[in-house]
């Protein structure tokens, strides 16, 4: 008798664990090779997991009330994501109008570079200093990497200043049109290094936004991200 038992409590162990088997190979084919579950998939589960249940022992209601509930749940989120990948998307647009709304403006940005326009009128160099400086000097160089002017600009006091570069060479004569390579550096009174953040400052002529994010073209040949800008300036407020 006992070996009678014994033998028909293996015939059903098998037979669960084939029953599971092919509930597995069943859930596995269905849901196909996609690792993410999605609200399709998650449908496709459940069908699969009725489909395949054992009939000796049945779902348990508690379990599938809950599995709803974690589709509810799962379908909940989908809409609050793709409400905020609305939002997100409207953000930018706004952002974007924003930002070409600075045609036309000066704009101060991080760069080191100075550009003549070939009307002898020179240029502005920005930079700016973390503290005190004792001694300035900017040293300009041409597109072939020479330098070609020294300015002594002395004593500068912390925070944005401008110097103008007249357009010349040392040795006085006028440089042609373009974009020049401007390299400041600057020590206090004890001799040590003064940190310097080089700017650039041009009329921004279009605003590029191919790299995802918006680039400012300035009329000095200078593409300036909108993360470096660093003051924006209506022309009559800068020739004032």
């Amino acid at each position: 008798m006992t070996t009678s038992l014994t033998s028909t409590q293996s015939n059903a162990a098998a037979a669960s664990t084939t029953t599971s088997s092919s509930s597995a190979g069943s859930l596995q084919s269905s849901l196909g090779a996609s690792a993410n579950l999605g609200e399709a998939d998650f449908l496709k589960l459940l069908v699969a997991q009725l489909q395949n249940q054992d009939p000796l022992a049945p779902q348990d209601n508690t379990q599938f009330v809950a599995q709803l509930a974690q589709f509810s749940s799962l379908e909940q989120e989908m809409g609050i994501n793709s409400r905020l990948d609305t939002l997100t998307a409207q953000s930018k647009g706004l952002a974007s109008t924003d930002t070409v709304g600075l045609v036309g403006q000066v704009a101060t940005a991080n760069g080191a570079t100075a550009t003549l326009d070939g009307s002898g009128a020179g240029a502005a160099i920005d930079y700016t200093l973390g503290s005190a400086a004792a001694d300035t000097k900017i040293q300009i160089l041409d597109s072939s990497g020479n330098a070609i002017r020294t300015i002594d600009a002395g004593p500068q006091r912390a925070g944005l200043t401008q110097v103008q570069w007249d357009g010349k060479s040392d040795t006085g004569t006028l440089q042609p049109a373009g974009t020049y390579t401007v390299a400041v550096s600057a020590t206090n009174t004890a001799g040590g290094a003064v940190a310097v953040d080089q700017n650039t400052t041009g009329i921004v002529q279009a605003v590029s936004f191919s790299t995802g994010s918006p680039v400012l073209e300035l009329n000095n040949g200078v593409s300036v991200p909108i993360s470096d800008l660093l003051e924006v300036d209506s022309p009559a407020t800068t020739q004032q």
